[in-house]
């Protein structure tokens, strides 16, 4: 155990995993840095970052700026006075806060840096279809995901596994290499590497919007089947299917797998009693879990009980 004053920065639930394992080692969390209460759902309420929910079950004390360049806020995070600053899915810092503790502000980034910088790392290992990924701590600069490496650990990507499965293992490993990390600051250990110095595969992770997960399907299977895994489940990969009636419904797809029979592109649906196929260009792409715009998340199994797919055709992007 070391005697380091932490104050942690951090917003989603894959933060609260990297928390949870740094309270578990028995380090001293001196504050913790999310963002502000903002309404959300039908009613409006006043919701909490599942951050903000760590640190009031643990009483450790929390600050939520508006601003990062606040005087207010720079004033109260000088004073919980830190060692070091610990970010995990939180937003770009500026100069004055990242150059605050002595002993540097260090991230966690899910990928093999310089692989993937970016928003959506874990999404983008996916969607390439790569075999190999891993975290990586770094201490960060001016720039974004371009600090010289603390430490990296290798993970390797199962066959069909979504983003969401990907993301849960990751939290454990994340945790490990954060609290090794920690302890190596601790015991002055630290002999971080420029990026440059780690290999020449640079590939973007950017933010994903509509325009950019639209599934393709006249692209080859194996494209179309690993676009979807890697939305899956958020933002979700999405298609638009026209019924006979000629009304077009978005629907988001969650899960597929690559079938065994040669399709004709007709990109027309099909079905066995309890499988739903779509024909594209080179094999049958099965559907097993989908969700018809205004309906609920549903498998082909339960969807085929009271629809037909001949009335639905596929409009391909």
């Amino acid at each position: 155990m070391n005697n380091l004053r932490i104050v942690f920065m951090g917003t989603p639930h894959f933060s609260v995993g990297i928390l949870e394992a740094i309270k578990a080692a028995g380090m001293n969390l001196a504050g913790i840095v999310t963002v502000a209460d903002k309404p959300a759902g039908r009613g409006q309420l006043m919701h909490e970052s599942p951050v903000k929910q760590f640190a009031v079950q643990n009483g450790i004390p929390v600050l939520q700026p508006l601003k990062l360049k606040d005087a207010e806020f720079l004033q109260e995070l000088e004073g919980l006075n830190a060692d070091v600053f610990v970010v995990v899915a939180f937003r770009m810092l500026p100069t004055e806060v990242w150059k605050m503790p002595k002993l540097g502000t260090f991230n966690l980034h899910a990928s093999l840096l310089p692989d993937y910088r970016g928003a959506a790392p874990i999404n983008w290992s996916i969607i390439n279809g790569d075999q190999k990924t891993g975290v990586s701590t770094f201490f960060i600069d001016e720039a974004i995901d371009t600090g010289n490496v603390i430490g990296q650990t290798e993970m390797d990507i199962a066959d069909n596994e979504s983003a969401g499965e990907l993301h849960d293992r990751m939290i454990e490993v994340g945790g490990k290499l954060v609290v090794e990390t920690l302890n190596r600051i601790a015991n002055k250990a630290v002999n971080p590497i420029p990026q440059t110095a780690l290999g020449t595969s640079m590939r973007p992770a950017p933010k994903l919007f509509k325009e950019n997960t639209q599934i393709d399907w006249k692209a080859s299977p194996e494209t179309i089947h690993n676009l979807i895994r890697g939305l899956n489940p958020y933002p979700a990969a999405w298609t638009t299917w026209k019924n006979s009636k000629g009304e077009l419904k978005n629907v988001k797809v969650f899960k597929t797998v690559i079938s065994d029979q040669k399709g004709k592109g007709s990109l027309q649906l099909s079905s066995s009693k309890t499988q739903l196929f779509v024909d594209t260009n080179e094999k049958q792409i099965e559907i097993v879990e989908f969700q018809v715009e205004g309906k609920k998340k549903m498998t082909a199994k339960e969807w085929l009980v009271g629809n037909n797919p001949g009335d639905w055709s596929i409009i391909s992007a």
